[in-house]
């Protein structure tokens, strides 16, 4: 049929013909009604998941009982060093002033980034000691995440391909190292879909000290070929964290229910035709979902309303800690609202405003530690008193790791190291108190049960009920997945 005749030129036939099709959908929605199968935009069903016909967000089964159910990322943006955090190495006492040569004959000088900066090797400048029951090792900087060592399961023998920020980010977030492609979050919520219908599936936060986005900045969490609606919601780090979430004051919420209503009906017979076009089909969903989130999330983002007791958990109100405390704290009750998967970057763009401490590895990993430590143990925490540990995933890495070598510099740092670094992960469905993989002697590289960035994304996926190799999407030709054609799930680590 063709849309585009002007209502004043339809004829008899044409107007029987759209005529004779509304009725009949009119017919359909009372039967599905009373057969209690219609879901209205705005209403809520007894589960409390509320959304509309066709709605891309709307839960999914997945593939297999899942043991998680949502995700919180806490992205270590800029590569910790692995061998001052979670990967003890005694051997680095040892070498400690050797040149890694000695070491390792294969070293080359282009391993890091600064070829003309490479040192010797150089033990920790943090203590460590045994913490929980397990006695895992932890360094000094970790005081209030030590506490928790028996709820993680550690991977110390991860690597990837680049040394480089922008691709590395990429590979991590998205399994490939170049732009273009869905990363993690978005990959689970196209997989699940959201639990609730009133936030977004998919939330992004950085930092708010004014030290940048990461390189590579939105891409990070772009939906990439999926199609748009999938792509992560990044709030603003100053100011409104969303745009437009206020209503005017001349317009309330039945005026613009009716607006939207009717921008529905004329966006819908817009796309009419046009189902190929993603992003058309994306912005009109957001129009929405927009609409929800002007109830929901003013309500989601009030973390005053939380007692004091539990502010203090999360160190809110600590000026060393109280903007990453808030997201925190911000991050559980987005989870406990619905939302499918979030990810916290901590650190800016790049150096010294992240933890890519080529100058000064102790003075960076100390300030980037302290604004983290606190918050990421207290969420932990008031996850495990609300029973929403055991199905919430909370994972804590970077996009690669530090070389056991000194960066010269009046203060030593560490250089970029791909070949190792580490990633925990707590709660839903892995072992608690468990280190999987080992690196070598002094760290450089991973040497025992390497992990692969595929292999992470498998088991990620895993936990949340999604074979990896059945979550595709066709895109020119090929069907597309997270892992692409490589990837085993870590089973050792599973509970």
């Amino acid at each position: 049929m063709n849309h585009n005749i002007a209502p004043s030129n339809l004829d008899r036939r044409d107007w029987l013909s759209r005529a004779g099709c509304g009725f009949g959908s009119l017919g359909l929605i009372g039967l599905l009604n009373q057969e209690g199968l219609l879901r209205v935009a705005g209403a809520a069903d007894s589960s409390g998941v509320s959304g509309r016909i066709n709605d891309p967000l709307a839960p999914k089964k997945s593939h297999f009982d899942a043991k998680a159910k949502r995700v919180i990322w806490i992205f270590v943006n800029g590569g910790p060093s692995h061998v001052d955090t979670w990967d003890y190495k005694p051997g680095l006492t040892k070498w400690n002033g050797k040149s890694i040569k000695e070491f390792d004959s294969g070293f080359k000088d282009t391993t890091g980034f600064f070829k003309n900066a490479v040192g010797n090797l150089m033990q920790s400048p943090f203590p460590f000691a045994k913490r929980g029951q397990s006695g895992k090792m932890i360094s000094s900087i970790f005081p209030y995440l030590g506490e928790h060592v028996d709820k993680m399961s550690f991977i110390h023998s991860c690597f990837t391909e680049s040394n480089n920020h922008s691709p590395a980010l990429f590979a991590v977030n998205t399994g490939l190292a170049r732009m273009g492609f869905p990363c993690v979050g978005s990959w689970v919520t196209y997989g699940l879909g959201s639990q609730g219908a009133d936030l977004p599936a998919f939330v992004v936060m950085s930092d708010p000290k004014g030290r940048g986005l990461p390189k590579g900045n939105a891409a990070n969490w772009s939906a990439g070929f999926l199609p748009g609606v999938y792509q992560g919601t990044h709030l603003k780090p100053a100011g409104e964290p969303i745009d437009n979430l206020k209503l005017p004051a001349d317009i309330n919420s039945q005026t613009q229910r009716r607006q939207l209503d009717l921008a529905g009906k004329l966006n819908r017979l817009h796309l009419s035709g046009r189902e190929a076009e993603n992003d058309l089909a994306a912005r009109i969903d957001s129009f929405e979902l927009a609409f929800r989130m002007q109830t929901a999330a003013p309500q989601v983002m009030d973390i005053d309303s939380e007692s004091e007791a539990t502010k203090k958990l999360y160190g809110v109100g600590d000026p060393k800690c109280d903007h990453f405390a808030r997201q925190c704290l911000l991050a559980r009750r987005m989870v406990e609202r619905g939302v499918r998967f979030v990810q916290i970057y901590s650190g800016g763009m790049e150096n010294q405003r992240s933890w890519d401490g080529h100058n000064d590895i102790q003075g960076n990993h100390s300030q980037f530690a302290g604004e983290t430590d606190q918050p990421v143990a207290g969420l932990i925490t008031d996850l495990a008193r609300k029973g929403m540990l055991d199905d919430t995933l909370v994972i804590w890495c970077g996009e690669f790791g530090r070389l056991p070598i000194a960066q010269i510099s009046d203060k030593p740092g560490r250089d970029h190291n791909p070949h190792c670094f580490t990633t925990w992960m707590a709660g839903g469905g892995v072992k608690g108190g468990y280190s999987h993989g080992q690196s070598d002697e002094v760290g450089y590289k991973a040497a025992e049960d390497r992990v692969h960035l595929n292999d992470l994304h498998a088991t990620i996926l895993h936990l949340l009920g999604l074979d990896h190799t059945r979550l595709t999407y066709r895109y020119n030709g090929r069907d597309f997945r997270l892992t692409d054609v490589a990837g085993e799930v870590i089973k050792q680590i599973l509970a």
